[in-house]
């Protein structure tokens, strides 16, 4: 599979990660806000960084989510992806993120954080692999250790999660692992749509002995 590499030092950095953090209006969305008459009615994500988030999942790489703000589709979109960590409404986020430690038994230096504002930065500089995204802040950019090609919500957090894949030189076990679970999940279903065999009546069922006409 071919994926460029990241530079020497920052493939290091990201070996190290054994979990990665995440926040959501920026990053896991362009940032932009959806309001409906009952506040926030939407939001928008990108099916390949849920890829990502599932492929990192499947390969012992935790992810959480730090978010200020909350909404039910978020909730809906975190509990699909089966995103267990995920600290919402929390403003302090630096605070979250100790919890976060805590609640994984992991160090700073383990973790990489995915950042896009001015909120961010406290836990960017606590962490062992502060990342931003391509049109995260520019005072967010200068700080991060690593920013993007793409943007939030436009893949961004799969190109990290390929990128963390590779880094461990698991990347392509990695997709192997997932097509060979998704297809055995579909071969399942193609044995569970086949014909039991003619229905009594049905085109192909035995008609049985001729008895004549009435």
């Amino acid at each position: 599979m071919s994926l460029e590499p990241l530079p020497s030092p920052l493939r290091e950095a990201a070996r190290r990660v054994r979990a990665l953090l995440l926040d959501v209006d920026g990053v896991l969305t362009d940032g932009r806000l959806h309001y409906g008459a009952e506040g926030e009615a939407l939001k928008v994500f990108h099916v390949r960084d849920g890829l990502g988030i599932k492929l990192l999942a499947q390969e012992g790489v935790p992810v959480a989510v730090i978010s200020a703000r909350r909404s039910v589709p978020l909730e809906r979109r975190l509990e699909e992806l089966g995103v267990r960590e995920a600290l919402l409404g929390r403003e302090q986020k630096l605070g979250a993120l100790e919890e976060v430690l805590a609640r994984l038994g992991l160090e700073p230096s383990e973790i990489a954080y995915v950042g896009d504002d001015l909120v961010d930065l406290p836990v960017m500089r606590r962490v062992g692999l502060a990342i931003t995204v391509a049109d995260g802040h520019p005072l967010v950019r200068a700080e991060a250790a690593w920013v993007t090609r793409r943007g939030g919500g436009q893949g961004a957090v799969r190109e990290i999660a390929d990128a963390l894949l590779e880094a461990r030189d698991r990347l392509e076990a990695a997709c192997e692992a997932y097509l060979d679970a998704a297809g055995g999940a579909a071969s399942d279903r193609g044995r569970d749509l086949e014909p039991r065999g003619p229905r009594a009546g049905g085109p192909g069922a035995d008609p049985g002995p001729d008895r004549g006409s009435p």
